[in-house]
């Protein structure tokens, strides 16, 4: 029998100031199913333009995976919970990937469990 289709999945980047509201986002993402997994990488720094000056910061990036039928609902939630006054949210869509975990992913963000 062969595999189902993977579902659409997304990878979504942001960006936090320290690793306490990284890891709190993280939990509530997973928690809430609104994200599979959040992975979390320390020491980043960003250089950007904000309000007219160039700023440098040290920030965590978050790499969340997650589904396209959630993408919406994760990207308010996140904007609610974040720190930020502008959270950066950039989704990448997954033009492949093990199908397996492709389902594992939708299977997580699931509400009808």
């Amino acid at each position: 029998m062969p595999d189902s289709p993977a579902p659409p999945v997304r990878l979504l980047l942001s960006t936090c100031p320290d690793p306490a509201s990284a890891d709190a986002l993280a939990g509530a993402l997973v928690e809430e199913r609104l994200a599979a997994c959040v992975s979390v990488l320390p020491g980043l720094r960003s250089t950007y333009r904000w309000q007219g000056a160039v700023e440098r910061a040290d920030e965590v990036l978050l790499l969340i995976k997650t589904t396209a039928e959630r993408e919406d609902a994760l990207v308010a939630r996140l904007r609610e919970l974040h720190p930020y006054e502008l959270p950066e949210a950039i989704a990448v869509e997954a033009a492949g990937g093990l199908a397996a975990y492709l389902q594992w992913v939708a299977a997580q963000t699931r509400t009808d469990d």
